[in-house]
């Protein structure tokens, strides 16, 4: 593989580049934003607050890392916990994490931002879900209907490649409730997403068997364990082999290779000056493949019981929750020039730029770079308590993020920031 494609899907580069963007804001170098580092202090108190109103003084071992598991629970339902006790006399433990791996395959790959108004009505527990929590309850449900298991298969509790990549909208809006009435931002392209899945999966019959069952992920990761410990890294080379394929045609290209969640920014080109070397200017951020390997590290810790090594590589997820945190915070603040083409191109009274639009780019750098000081930050001030990166986000600022935006936008409960998006990115 060509050595600046190997960068730019490695993990190192998202930080590394990340941080880059953090000294040019110390230095008042950026494009588009403000950036107030007097605020980092406030917003350390805002997020160290919710973890201790949650998890203190005694119960900061209970944060679970960042990830689908806890989507699964939402409204005190033990979801997971009841399909594994259904699941006790028809398989054994192996057998379960390859299903919980199918499941969360799929939830997590359609896990983008739904939009304000989408929701799903629960039958079973009554409940109205929406966001992350309520995709997540939907495909659940579609994985109990066998939706990604195909008509033919013995099996419903299951996923494969041949299922995916013959789902189709119709089938995606039923199980997502989506119609006129409540409708869902991307729904078309979540469904590519899947099938495009599905082709990829079928295709690396080395890991993921004939059948491309992303289960099988837990046979092949398995075989390469060092004494009962696996490796990040290989999780990693695999989700990037599989998933780098599948993403939409119109993102960035290097010799015509596409490299996923990565984008060009100015403020790199601009620093990077004549000196340059190719492509020094793509900001990497790979923000829902990090959240597919944060989610899939958990069953096999939980089921399996083993452990992992280089988990400190992931970073803090560049989303808009995250993101969203840091502007209603005050910590970022978008120039004026910026906000005003932002509320010119929403016609709203909130900010939106596309997706792959430079002050999204820029801004979500700024949030991968400030979710690393912010966890030093929490971690000075917890007295010895360890807490991972993924633990301060799934108590803290990802929580932060959203109860912030439920305080100052309670009708829309939306970022500060808008993206018109497809459904693939955050």
């Amino acid at each position: 593989m060509d050595p600046q494609i190997e960068e730019l899907l490695g993990l190192e580069a998202v930080r590394t580049r990340a941080h880059v963007v953090l000294k040019l804001a110390e230095e008042g170098r950026l494009n588009h934003f403000n950036y107030h580092p007097d605020r980092m202090e406030d917003a350390t108190d805002y997020v160290l607050k919710l973890i201790q109103r949650d998890f203190g003084p005694d119960k900061y071992h209970l944060i679970p890392p960042h990830g689908r598991w806890q989507h699964f629970e939402v409204g005190g339902v033990p979801r997971i916990a009841t399909l594994l006790a259904e699941w006790d006399e028809k398989c054994d433990t192996t057998e379960k994490t390859r299903r919980l791996i199918d499941l969360f395959f799929v939830s997590v790959l359609l896990d983008a931002g739904a939009g304000d108004f989408w929701k799903f009505k629960e039958s079973q527990s009554g409940l109205t879900l929406n966001r992350s929590e309520g995709i997540a309850v939907a495909a659940l449900h579609m994985f109990l209907n066998g939706d990604f298991a195909g008509p033919d298969s013995s099996v419903k509790h299951t996923a494969n490649g041949d299922a995916l990549r013959n789902l189709n909208v119709d089938i995606l809006s039923r199980g997502l409730q989506v119609d006129d009435g409540n409708p869902m931002i991307g729904v078309a392209a979540r469904a590519d997403i899947l099938r495009k899945l599905g082709e990829s999966l079928v295709n690396l019959k080395d890991i993921f068997g004939p059948s491309g069952r992303p289960g099988n992920l837990v046979d092949y990761l398995i075989s390469k364990s060092n004494d009962g410990k696996l490796d990040y890294k290989d999780l990693w080379d695999v989700l990037q082999r599989l998933l780098i394929p599948i993403w939409p045609s119109d993102r960035t290209h290097v010799n015509g290779q596409p490299i996923g969640d990565a984008w060009p920014l100015r403020a790199l080109e601009q620093q990077a000056g004549s000196e340059s070397k190719p492509y020094s200017n793509i900001q990497p951020f790979h923000k829902l493949t990090q959240w597919l390997a944060y989610s899939l590290m958990v069953p096999f810790s939980r089921l399996l019981s083993v452990s992992w090594s280089n988990t400190e590589l992931g970073t803090g997820l560049p989303e808009y929750r995250n993101g969203g945190m840091l502007v209603d915070m005050g910590v970022l603040e978008l120039k004026p020039e910026a906000l005003q083409r932002g509320l010119s191109l929403s016609g709203g009274s909130l900010p939106s730029f596309g997706a792959g639009d430079d002050e999204i780019v820029e801004w979500r750098a700024m949030t991968v770079a400030l979710l690393d000081v912010l966890h030093t930050k929490i971690l000075a001030r917890l007295d010895g308590v360890q807490l991972s990166l993924p633990q301060v986000l799934e108590a803290g600022s990802w929580k932060a993020g959203r109860e912030l935006a439920a305080a100052k936008r309670p009708e829309t409960k939306c970022s500060p920031i808008l993206n018109f998006g497809d459904g693939t990115l955050f």
